[in-house]
């Protein structure tokens, strides 16, 4: 018997004699298990916390927001979890690097996987230099001959780019006659800026311990600044053709891949953090399965540790067939994510980063802070990788 309070004047809500089944067969939600939803009521809300709570108790994307913050606070406090944050979109031009800065800061983050654009540009904002909001009355002919790089809505300046593109030099001669990988690069910069002073990305995650890796690095203005300095030289002494026949560098991104894969291999759980999807995405997933590679090739037994939480925050709908909407599911079947059944626990949010990620992350800062929980991560033997202590800035 169902404990569901009917209304005081029941009748009216009677189907009588417009029934197409038996009432009594009909279910009534609760003796199945199922879980009522509750209306969102604004006027009993506190805090950001409280407003996700309430949200996981509706529907849609409401709902899916709200559980995502279930899962975000549960595999930041996991001191046996490992989290990789992989980013893409123009995040930093549109000012969300704060918020990655202090998911760093916080010790909610042990690795990034980043967009190569993406880090350039934070690297403008953590040099001083401003971003500016579009006007619809220049036509994209004018911005080019000013030398403003539309994003969307927002103007990314060229003579910036030339400002980063030159200090990026500094970073790329220390590394003359030896190999190195996307990490290390960034690592070099992060201790290049830290004297300034200035929060950001990448003074963050050099402090903390936190490795950024750019799998697609020639994707970007950084990966092209890279280039044209190896190729600058070469200028000197045959023409641009040769040279570029000839293009080679000590950039090697299979040590990236080795680093990311021992991060794996030694942590005892993993978890995920998505913005977008794309390559930073997939990079970040395909540990599992080259694993399985190594071990066919090489008889080896080494462990699949295959992600155990994820969220997700993605406008991109599965149907597309695209990986920035695969969904967390399909992940399963390619031996990259635990499935729900053995324990996984993903959050998958269908919404613009923008507005989605600032409230998330707030309002699981705000439940921890008033639960008395702390985050937590294992302690990884692994260069360039160390505990990042949970602060609040």
């Amino acid at each position: 018997m169902s404990d569901i309070k009917r209304p005081a004047d029941a009748s009216i809500f009677e189907p009588g004699a417009h029934a197409l089944r038996d009432p009594k067969a009909l279910g009534d939600g609760v003796s199945d298990g199922l879980e009522p939803l509750q209306s969102l009521d604004i006027g009993t809300i506190g805090d950001a916390d409280e407003l996700l709570a309430a949200m996981s108790r509706t529907a849609f994307n409401g709902r899916r927001l709200g559980e995502a913050a279930e899962v975000l606070a549960e595999m930041v406090t996991d001191p046996e979890c490992s989290v990789i944050l992989t980013l893409s979109g123009a995040m930093t031009v549109a000012k969300m690097g704060l918020i990655i800065t202090a998911m760093i800061e916080r010790g909610w983050v042990q690795a990034v996987v980043s967009t190569g654009a993406l880090m350039t540009h934070g690297l403008v904002e953590l040099a001083g230099m401003p971003h500016f909001k579009a006007r619809d009355n220049l036509r994209d002919e004018e911005l080019f001959q000013k030398g403003y790089n539309r994003v969307y809505d927002t103007y990314e300046l060229e003579s910036s780019l030339n400002t980063v593109g030159f200090m990026l030099k500094k970073a790329f001669a220390t590394f003359e006659g030896r190999p190195f990988g996307s990490r290390e690069l960034l690592e070099r910069v992060g201790e290049m800026l830290t004297p300034l002073g200035r929060r950001g990305v990448l003074v963050a995650a050099r402090n903390a311990g936190v490795p950024i890796y750019i799998p697609a690095l020639t994707d970007s203005e950084m990966g092209l600044n890279l280039a044209a300095y190896f190729l600058e030289r070469r200028l000197q002494e045959v023409d641009l053709d040769q040279a570029l026949a000839e293009l080679g560098t000590p950039y090697d991104p299979y040590r990236d891949l080795a680093h990311l894969t021992r991060f794996v291999l030694k942590s005892p759980r993993i978890g995920i953090f998505t913005i977008g999807g794309g390559v930073p995405r997939n990079w970040a997933q395909q540990v599992s399965p080259f694993v399985d590679y190594v071990n066919r090739a090489a008889n080896l037994d080494a462990k699949m540790n295959r992600i155990h939480y994820g969220v997700r925050i993605c406008p991109e709908p599965v149907h597309w067939g695209g990986l920035s909407g695969c969904t967390y599911s399909e992940g399963v079947s390619w031996g990259k994510f635990v499935p729900t059944s053995e324990g996984g626990r993903f959050a998958e949010v269908l919404a613009d980063a923008t507005l989605a990620w600032p409230l998330l992350v707030q309002g699981v800062a705000q439940r921890l802070e008033k639960s008395g929980r702390e985050a937590a991560s294992p302690a990884l033997d692994l260069e360039g990788c160390r505990p990042a202590a949970a602060t609040s800035p």
